[in-house]
């Protein structure tokens, strides 16, 4: 069972949710990155998603394109990235970490050579925006092999064809989109995540997180009661942008902790 499986079962039997963040790796500088990564886990994390910074980041809003751009500006490369997961694995933490990006990055490292570092570097999954799980299979395939978790998107628009692709190569958890746009997008209807879980649930056996327009604890507490987990990006971003260098790990965590502690507060269970 991989440490991912593993967050998600300890946490159906304590009958809570999980917390899941993403930071920019690099962003607003390299040196930046442990220390945050660091903040998330102390406000709360069950896991966290370390994005690995593209020029051409389809699927994300001007925030996360801002945070890409300055840490593409300040040299971020895929083994830098690997180099800062292996530094905080260095500190003992066992929180799982999942590598979010697009494809081009990997290709150009090669599948087999990406999914054997970023293993031995010590991240637990890998969520690639621009795979499409029908097309696959060897990717999948490869980093099971390695001992890390292909994680999955799914979107209002999936279809339950989409659905059991997505069952039959990916495993630790699905991330759901919750609407019809890019990350930061601040319409959320939550009747439509209502009507989407349980039949996502019931097709891939997986648990799911949600993300995607979630920005504060009263939203974040709803999502935990209809999901497994909730993703939270571009919040987390603004509150570095709006930091100094100095101050962003203690505003990093104190909004984490906020979050945490409103899905804790809502006495969800799975």
């Amino acid at each position: 069972m991989s440490r991912i499986q593993q967050t998600f079962k300890r946490l159906e039997s304590e009958g809570r949710k999980a917390l899941i963040p993403f930071i920019t790796a690099g962003d607003p500088a390299p040196e930046m990155t442990l220390p945050l990564m660091q903040a998330l886990v102390a406000g709360g994390a069950d896991i966290i998603e370390l994005g690995v910074p593209f020029s051409d980041p389809m699927a994300d809003g001007p925030t996360i394109q801002r945070a890409s751009e300055r840490a593409l500006a300040a040299g971020m490369s895929m083994r830098k990235v690997l180099d800062i997961v292996r530094s905080f694995r260095a500190t003992g933490d066992q929180t799982p970490i999942v590598l979010m990006g697009y494809a081009n990055p990997i290709e150009a490292m090669g599948v087999e050579r990406f999914a054997k570092a970023t293993a031995e570097a010590g991240a637990d999954g890998v969520l690639v925006v621009d795979y499409p799980p029908e097309e696959c299979r060897g990717f999948a395939e490869t980093c099971k092999s390695s001992g890390l978790d292909p994680v999955f998107l799914l979107a209002p628009t999936s279809t339950e064809q989409r659905f059991d692709d997505v069952a039959a190569v990916g495993s630790g958890y699905i991330y759901y989109v919750s609407l019809k746009g890019v990350t930061g997008s601040a319409t959320l209807d939550l009747d439509e995540v209502a009507r989407r879980i349980p039949a996502i649930r019931q097709r891939v056996g997986m648990p799911v997180g949600v993300g995607f327009g979630i920005r504060d604890g009263a939203t974040a507490a709803k999502i935990a009661a209809l999901a497994d987990a909730v993703v939270i990006g571009s919040r987390i971003i603004e509150e570095i942008e709006s930091s100094t260098r100095e101050d962003a790990p203690a505003k990093v965590q104190a909004f984490t902790r906020g979050i945490r502690d409103a899905i804790d507060a809502a006495g969800v269970r799975a």
